[in-house]
């Protein structure tokens, strides 16, 4: 680890502390060109004792804008202490979890996983746009069907067209002969230039896609393709829980990846995170926002300095080995389900490296669904699974009245 260590409490409130000081400080310095302040101090008590000792709060009263990307160019110099907090965050996600080369990427704390797998997309699109001078029937967006309806919004937005792979209804894995077959009728039809998509552990199932697979097809039908990766909700997990991953940068087909910070890691929400190799973010330079220092390469322009300091805190508080005990708890309490549901002959999907467990609808009645709050596929009357998710509070004893209340269907 080169950048991800364990702080005491001390340690991280002197760091958000200095951070904070070498941003412009609303209440005392004479700044009048920004269209920004703190917090209303007639609404938001801003001299509260406990904030001395609650850095993330400080920060919000503080209301800091960290629009741009600073990892690319020049940043508005106002906010420079919490770009700096931003810049350690992505030095951590990028480097130390999914093994970039440090200073060998770009990237920024946006306000959710949908925007930053739409981040990826546009800068995909735009970059075959650029280097040769594609149109916008001629680029297509490849993903599963499982794959997260952001995908669908960024066909939308963008313009291009989304080519949907079927997958298995008992494995939810994509086939190499579909696969196959769908990009080259794809082509076919005048389809040059691809946007793959792999999911590293999508929101229904925890599927992990084989990016081997995919690549190989791409190449071995010689298509001109990027691979972006979906680890809106697995990147925190994954990378822990199975050591032999190669959903990294190490991969050299890996071009992006998106992670959010508000499901496994416990961030506010609206805390996503986008990363993508040097050499691909300018392609989506807002050149017209010229009053933004260093212009703007963000989706969403302005946004909250503290949702990186809380990414940060988290991060810090834990320290790599923190946070792999903490994986590796959660994975030991999805176990245990499984066990559980094998003993009932209870039909399921889950990946072993991730903490969803999909069970059949044939199993789950409406009783039981409603009270622990499962969630359907599709909230229709077609829906065919329902997932229980091992997140921070869910613990054994939870679970252990799940399966208690399936026993007793069973042997009614």
């Amino acid at each position: 680890m080169q950048y991800w260590k364990k702080l005491s409490q001390s340690e991280r409130n002197s760091r958000i502390e200095r951070a904070l000081q070498e941003n412009v400080n609303f209440s005392k310095d004479v700044s009048l060109g920004y269209p920004a302040s703190k917090l209303d101090s007639k609404v938001f008590y801003d001299d509260a004792p406990f904030l001395k000792d609650a850095p993330t709060l400080k920060t919000y009263v503080a209301n800091p804008n960290n629009i741009g990307c600073h990892t690319f160019g020049s940043s508005e110099k106002a906010f420079a202490g919490t770009q700096e907090i931003e810049r350690e965050v992505l030095g951590v996600v990028a480097v130390d979890i999914f093994k970039a080369k440090p200073n060998d990427y770009d990237g920024y704390i946006s306000p959710g996983g949908t925007e930053a797998n739409i981040q990826a997309f546009w800068v995909y699109r735009n970059h075959y746009i650029n280097k040769f001078n594609a149109k916008l029937d001629e680029i297509v967006l490849v993903a599963s069907e499982d794959t997260h309806y952001s995908v669908a919004k960024a066909s939308n937005l963008l313009m291009i067209d989304w080519l949907q792979i079927p997958v298995d209804f008992d494995n939810r894995s994509i086939s190499r002969e579909i696969l196959e077959k769908k990009l080259i009728e794809s082509k076919n039809k005048g389809k040059k230039y691809f946007i793959a998509v792999a999911n590293m552990g999508t929101t229904m199932f925890g599927t992990v896609d084989d990016i081997a697979l995919i690549t190989s097809v791409f190449e071995q039908n010689n298509l001109e393709f990027k691979l972006h990766i979906d680890g809106a909700y697995g990147g925190f997990v994954y990378p822990f829980s199975n050591p032999k991953s190669i959903l990294n940068f190490e991969n050299p087909h890996v071009s992006s990846i998106t992670i959010d910070a508000h499901k496994m890691l416990q961030a506010p929400y609206g805390t996503g995170i986008f990363i993508c190799r040097k050499g691909l973010i300018e392609n989506v330079i807002t050149k017209e926002a010229e009053y933004v220092e260093g212009m703007d390469l963000t989706l969403c322009g302005s946004r909250s300095g503290s949702n990186a300091v809380a990414v940060w805190m988290i991060l810090f508080t834990y320290g790599n080995n923190g946070w792999f005990e903490k994986i590796s708890v959660l994975q030991m309490r999805t176990q245990w389900l499984c066990n559980e549901l094998d003993a009932l002959n209870i039909e399921y999907y889950r990946n072993p490296f991730m903490n969803i467990v999909t069970i059949k609808a044939t199993h789950i009645s409406e009783e039981i669904a409603k009270r622990f709050d499962l969630v359907p596929q599709k909230h229709d009357h077609n829906n065919q699974w329902y997932k229980v998710i091992i997140m921070e509070h869910v613990e054994i004893e939870h679970l252990t009245i799940l399966i208690d209340a399936l026993k007793a269907e069973i042997y009614v």
